[in-house]
């Protein structure tokens, strides 16, 4: 028998994954505001850090809309972290890519995180690779 949604195990797990949740933003949000930077635009910068890409694309993978990411490309461009260039693939194509300035504070940014990295580190690897299966598993891709 599948368990209920409502079972005191299922409710224990879904508060403990907010609260993982709720101190990974509250952690990244101090980190992104020694930068004075928002949550959201450390967020588009850690992932243009990685490769540059379309508009369309950030606002898949963070799951907003394109007219917010542009907005956010405006702030971190007038800033001087990240640029617009075109696609090499497709020249119609803008991409939003980090400079080497954003690229170097994303790295910090990343560097200040502790809460997600130190409890971590206190599994195993084995520890790690399970729980990792596992979200892929409740995200359904696995």
């Amino acid at each position: 028998m599948a368990p209920s949604r409502t079972d005191p195990l299922t409710l224990d797990v879904i508060e403990l994954i907010g609260d993982v949740v709720a101190r990974y933003h509250e952690e990244y949000d101090r980190a992104a505001a020694a930068h004075t930077l928002t949550g959201a635009q450390a967020r588009v910068l850690a992932l243009l850090s990685l490769e540059p890409m379309p508009m369309r694309k950030i606002a898949r993978r963070l799951k907003c809309e394109p007219s917010n990411i542009t907005g956010i490309v405006d702030r971190l461009e007038l800033r001087g972290l990240v640029e617009r260039r075109p696609d090499p693939a497709d020249r119609r194509v803008k991409l939003a890519a980090a400079t080497e300035e954003g690229v170097r504070t994303a790295r910090q940014l990343r560097d200040a995180l502790d809460f997600a990295r130190e409890p971590l580190a206190e599994l195993s690897e084995a520890e790690r690779t399970h729980l990792r299966d596992l979200l892929r598993r409740m995200l359904g891709t696995d």
